[in-house]
């Protein structure tokens, strides 16, 4: 348990000379969230609990997500006497912060104070931008936009003329660091066979915000240690996510998986995604027909077992009125048939859908209800009953394994998940443990494997959140959501690379909070623990991209005036859209971009994808994957290329 010490008391002299008495940082320590240390002349105090593994050098001074600058360190003088601190616990469970005071501004004749660059604002902080006021729904360091995805609420046209509004300080307690979102999926479900929902935004999710937690006491759960259990993939992996909501406006059936030859590519396939519900007395896997209304609890039973798809995976294949399975599901077993090769997991989270996890693990009772009731589920296929489709068994055999894609452990991400920054760490690999004792349970009395995986997101506060080490013996590989590194959601740049391979030192992101590449998150999850043969690269089957951005350096770098029109949504676009789009393609640091003289867009070709096949191979790796589908062209462009990690 932490200890906080209190030196209100003494003498003034004496805190001179106490405040820069800071150890050296040294790589390889492990450090509390709050804790100060000294580096090559300045001090610095953690953002986050971290270890500083050995080999990535992250250190103060060159890692703003994990350390913020506490000043220049000055002469240490001799104090005339030697202060004694009492220490005075803070337990975890009733642990009150100090309330640090947060402006909340009062409006005055319609208009806030201007908002100011490089400022951090928390909810419900509201700003002035071009004319415009904006409240901001989580901390953000963004410029406001009106993108309903981002971390500002529009709240209008500022009336009234320019006014500074008046602060007052509003004691609050730590607040939860909250990652920059990227465009979201909203499965839109419907009640009735007859109905076609709309479909949603192409989810992409991953973000690498500057973290601001203040101290986080020691986790109190400890997962118990066990071996590396979890065998190794002994072939490349090629894999890729379906998403559940792709076969309504997108119309990117399972029969498209093969008639553009992208079945013969493939090793596994990811559904996107499986909801927990609160259910119980605790939380529970389960499947539902409710549109997503903004909280998290929505379900596509129709798309998932009641419809008939438009196109087959067997066209001779009838689905009559009283069939248990029909849907992706049904389509799903059908491709398994012809492509026995292929293994399709269920994708449990994502971005609309995390939560509840930090909730669903709190506990060794809480993670064995939620486990055995996802494995209940989707393993042995005992679907709800929903529009008479659905009972017992009646997805047995669709899936050969469980996906975890927690957003994210022991960081806020779409901003109304459950979080424990202080015991998501522990909890995450507890919970990873729990899931593969089950899943080999169950293998034992069914004779087959069962196999369990998780995507990352791959910002280094995100790795930092978690124990790498340890997680990793539970998995079988580890799917890296190896892109969205920048997007439209910094509406006015500068553009850069949302999936560059290596560190490119002339961005202006470099060096700086939330930069990072796929090389460097490689190395730093193998200096943290993991082994090389258990990661998978993933690559981006869409871009993202700007518009009026200033016509120099073929548009890289540079400011812009908003996100890119996109199909779906603004600043993101399929990558069999793009391609097609007017500009010149241009190659630096292992990613790709078009430029036409001011729309710009960042996104991976064969060209690039080949460049990252050769890395994964050359560093023996186990494979790729890519989010997401339906972005590809009708004849499979770019799993033509991922597939070619196998030869």
């Amino acid at each position: 348990m932490m200890k906080l010490f209190r030196l209100a008391a003494l003498p003034a002299a004496m805190l001179v000379s106490y405040a820069h008495a800071y150890p050296q940082w040294v790589e390889g320590n492990t450090y509390n969230a709050g804790s100060y240390v000294s580096y090559q002349g300045s001090d610095y105090q953690a953002l986050v609990t971290h270890t500083a593994y050995v080999g990535t050098n992250w250190n103060p001074k060159d890692s703003p997500t994990l350390w913020k600058s506490a000043g220049v360190s000055t002469v240490t003088p001799t104090p005339t006497a030697t202060p004694t601190a009492t220490p005075t616990p803070v337990p975890t469970a009733t642990a009150t912060p100090t309330p640090t005071p947060t402006t909340t501004p009062t409006p005055a004749a319609g208009c806030y104070d201007a908002w100011k660059s490089g400022t951090a604002y928390v909810s419900p902080n509201r700003v002035t931008y071009n004319g415009r006021n904006y409240e901001a729904k989580w901390w953000t360091t963004d410029t406001p936009s009106s993108s309903e995805w981002g971390p500002w609420k529009d709240l209008g046209a500022c009336t009234g003329g320019t006014v500074t509004a008046t602060p007052t300080a509003t004691p609050t307690a730590t607040p939860t660091p909250t990652a920059t979102p990227t465009v979201t999926p909203t499965p839109t479900a419907t009640a009735t066979p007859t109905a076609t929902p709309t479909p949603t935004a192409t989810p992409t999710p991953t973000a690498t915000p500057t973290a601001t937690p203040t101290v986080i006491p020691t986790p109190t759960v400890t997962p118990t240690p066990v071996t590396d259990g979890a065998a190794a993939p002994t072939s490349k992996q090629v894999g890729s996510y379906f998403a559940q909501w792709g076969v309504y406006g997108r119309d990117y059936q399972v029969a498209d998986i093969v008639s553009s030859g992208s079945a013969d590519k493939l090793t596994f396939i990811n559904y996107a995604f499986g909801n927990i519900y609160a259910k119980n007395g605790g939380y529970e896997c389960g499947i539902v027909n409710k549109a997503e209304s903004g909280d998290g609890t929505g379900g596509d039973a129709w798309a998932d077992f009641g419809r008939t798809p438009n196109r087959r995976v067997d066209p001779s294949d009838t689905i009559k009125w009283d069939d248990k399975l029909a849907g992706n599901f049904r389509e799903l077993k059908a491709l398994k048939a012809k492509y026995p090769n292929i293994k399709v997991f269920i994708s449990l989270g994502g971005w609309s859908w995390s939560k509840y996890f930090s909730a669903a693990s709190k506990t060794d009772a809480l993670r064995k209800q939620l486990v055995a009731s996802c494995i209940d589920t989707y393993i042995k296929g005992n679907l709800p009953v929903i529009d008479g489709r659905g009972g017992e068994a009646a997805a047995a055999g669709v899936f050969d394994g469980i996906d975890i894609d927690w957003e994210f452990v022991g960081v806020q991400g779409i901003g109304y998940n459950t979080v424990d920054p202080v015991n998501d760490k522990a909890n995450h690999v507890a919970l990873m443990q729990e899931f593969r004792k089950q899943l080999d349970a169950l293998s034992a009395s069914t004779g087959k494997p069962y196999l369990l995986t998780e995507a990352i997101g791959v910002g280094y506060d995100k790795i930092a959140a978690t124990d790498p080490a340890a997680y990793i013996k539970s998995l079988n590989w580890l799917n890296l959501m190896s892109y969205d590194y920048q997007g439209g959601w910094d509406a006015q740049g500068p553009t850069d690379h949302q999936a560059n391979l290596y560190d490119d030192p002339a961005s202006p992101r470099y060096g700086k909070a939330g930069y990072v590449s796929t090389d460097g998150a490689v190395k730093a999850l193998a200096a943290a623990g993991v082994p090389k043969n258990k990661m998978v690269v993933g690559i981006p089957f869409y871009g993202r991209g700007w518009t009026g951005v200033t016509n120099a350096n073929n548009g890289l770098y540079q400011k812009s005036s908003d996100a890119a029109t996109g199909t779906y949504e603004k600043g993101i676009e399929d990558y069999k859209v793009i391609k097609n789009r007017a500009g010149t393609v241009h190659y630096q640091g292992g990613q790709s971009y078009k430029y036409d003289g001011s729309t710009f867009w960042t996104y991976d070709t064969p060209q690039t994808i080949a460049t990252k096949v050769k890395y994964v191979k050359d560093n023996g790796m186990a494979g790729v994957m890519s989010w997401e589908l339906s972005g590809d062209t009708s004849t499979g462009e770019l799993m033509t290329e991922m597939g070619k990690v196998k030869q």
